[in-house]
Order: C-alpha cells, then sequence, then structure tokens
C-alpha cells in the first residue's frame, strides 16, 4: 500500500509549487566541499531555506492554506513555536486575512517580535507547543476561525513538500539529504515528494525525540519536548500524516545532542557566515557529530530550514 495520499503526489506538488510561487522565494542551494567542515571529501550541498520569507520554509504551507481554502471573516488560528506563527502572521498580512496566532513561553522573543510585527493577534499561552495548541483549538471552536495546523493538515504537507522539489530540480546528483525533525510537515512533505529519488534521514534533537519514538512504537506517541531546539523541533507527538509517509519513505532517524547543535551552529558562522536557529542547524549537527557518516564522494544535502534567532556571538 502506498502511504502517500493523491493530494501528496508528485503531480499534486508540482501544482502547489505553481500556486505558490507568486508568494514564496525559491531559495538558492550552494555547494560546498565536505572538506571545509572537516569532514570527509565529498559533495557538501545546502539549501539555503532560512532565507524564505518570514524565516523559515512554513512560509510555503501557510500561503498553501490561505490560497487554497475559504476563509472566514474572523480569519485563521494557528498554534506555533514562533516559526509557523510567523508565517502565517506573514501570509495573512500580505493577503489582508486576519490572524490569531497562540505560542508557548517558550517561544524565543525573537519570533514573538516576529509575529506582532507581522500584525497577528498574539496570545502567549502554557509551557510548550502542545498547550499552544489546545489554547487555539478552544479558539476555533468559539470563533469560527480556519484552523491552520503546523504540519498535521495536507496543505501543509503539500506546501513544505515544495523545499524537496526545489532540492532535487537544483541539485539532481544528491545521493542522501538530511532533514530537521519536528511536528513532521518538513520531512513528511519532503519524503514524499522525493520518493526513494533521494535517501532520506531525519535529524531530531537528543531531547525530543519524536519521530523516533513513533518509529519504536509502531505509531505516535508522547515524547520528551526539550533542549535548547524546544522552540521549533518539540511538539510532543508527531503528525499522524507525516508518520504513514516516514514509515515507508524516511530511511532512518539519528538524534544529535544539544551541544552537537550548538557546534553546528557555530561551524556554519565559521565557514560560510551563515547564522541559524538551533532548529535550522539540526541537520548539519548529525554530519558534525558523525551520527551520519555518508560514503566519501556521494552528494549530500542539509537543509537550513530557520534563522529565526535572537542575535548571538559564535566567535
Amino acid at each position: 500500500m502506498n502511504p502517500i495520499p493523491d493530494a501528496l503526489s508528485r503531480s499534486a506538488v508540482e501544482a502547489t509549487a505553481q500556486r505558490i510561487a507568486p508568494h514564496v522565494r525559491r531559495t538558492p542551494v550552494l555547494q560546498v566541499n565536505g572538506a571545509d567542515f572537516g569532514l570527509p571529501d565529498l559533495p557538501l550541498v545546502f539549501k539555503l531555506e532560512y532565507l524564505q520569507h518570514a524565516g523559515s520554509f512554513k512560509a510555503r504551507g501557510a500561503f498553501n492554506h490561505l490560497l487554497t481554502r475559504k476563509v472566514p471573516a474572523v480569519g485563521v488560528v494557528a498554534a506555533s513555536g514562533g516559526n509557523h506563527g510567523a508565517a502565517v502572521a506573514y501570509a495573512a498580512g500580505q493577503l489582508k486575512v486576519p490572524a490569531t496566532i497562540f505560542v508557548p513561553k517558550v517561544a524565543s522573543p525573537t519570533k514573538i517580535e516576529q509575529i506582532r510585527a507581522y500584525g497577528a493577534t498574539l496570545k502567549i499561552v502554557g509551557d510548550r507547543y502542545a498547550d499552544a495548541l489546545a489554547a487555539s483549538e478552544a479558539f476555533a471552536q468559539v470563533s469560527g476561525a480556519m484552523r491552520v495546523h503546523a504540519y498535521d493538515q495536507v496543505e501543509t504537507l503539500q506546501g513544505q513538500a515544495t523545499v524537496g522539489l526545489e532540492f532535487e530540480r537544483d541539485a539532481p546528483a544528491l545521493d542522501l539529504l538530511l532533514v530537521s525533525v519536528g511536528g513532521g510537515g518538513l520531512i513528511g512533505g519532503i519524503a514524499a515528494s522525493m520518493q526513494g529519488r533521494a535517501r532520506v534521514i531525519g535529524v531530531e534533537p537528543e531531547l525530543a525525540p519524536t519521530l523516533t519514538r513513533a518509529l519504536e512504537a509502531g505509531e505516535p506517541v508522547d515524547a520528551p519536548a526539550g533542549g535548547i531546539a524546544a522552540d521549533s523541533l518539540a511538539p510532543r507527538r508527531i503528525g499522524t500524516l507525516a508518520f504513514e509517509i516516514a514509515r515507508h519513505h524516511v530511511e532512518r532517524t539519528v538524534l544529535v545532542s544539544d551541544d552537537a547543535i550548538r557546534d553546528a551552529q557555530r561551524a556554519l558562522w565559521r565557514v560560510l557566515r551563515v547564522v541559524v536557529e538551533p532548529g535550522g542547524a539540526a541537520a548539519m549537527a548529525a554530519l558534525l557529530s558523525g551520527a551520519v557518516q555518508p560514503e566519501p564522494g556521494r552528494a549530500v544535502g542539509v537543509l537550513l530550514c530557520g534563522a529565526n534567532t535572537t542575535a548571538v556571538s559564535f566567535d
């Protein structure tokens, strides 16, 4: 049985890419030699998705929701650790739609400021994403606002799948693609669009092993939701849609420590002068820590998926 629904078929993802193209950036790729980072001699290809509107890949799914669904006069509501909220707020602002965004206290000040700057109504509720999600669902029930889920709706995965479509077209020699995992919208969408054209490995923080725990259990289960990437990679439970795709089309997952993520942030700054948030650096941490050791000479893709972080010094 093919776990990929028709709504995430290759043709559906291509149609999504055309639909959202006027509203999102086609972010560039950059190829360097792994030796630049002290890794084996291999082509290392970065997808610079942190250059996307609102600072992360999330803008793709946000625009896809607003362009394909009938939005009520009260507008949309979303729960987020920060990036999804910023993306929905940005898309809603561009399309003149009211937006109410729920975030937990763990959301970074940078992301909170972004959401407010884009004109959305911001509500800070609870300690973790799951708390904000529950509050957003209660709000939707009472207000009639349209829910825009961060990772477990088909429209979200369709938008995020366009990242994989672009990456494949701009770097057709990719053998392996490393993707940070939170709720699964990104890796689910990418795995659906790739369907074996490149191997996909999910990377999670040790303190937020959401997909790893689900694969071990054979179904989505609650997992710890901590660590330095908790505002982007710690939803507590993987999305149902993404899980079904991942169990068939993701080769495996690996876990990386908070220290490894910080080391990856520093390395990206030292070598490329790129600043990404912890969640955006997790995929690179898998290479630098040795959690993933690719074969020499094989092209490895690394998705740098977000840069919404408070300015820090890595020198």
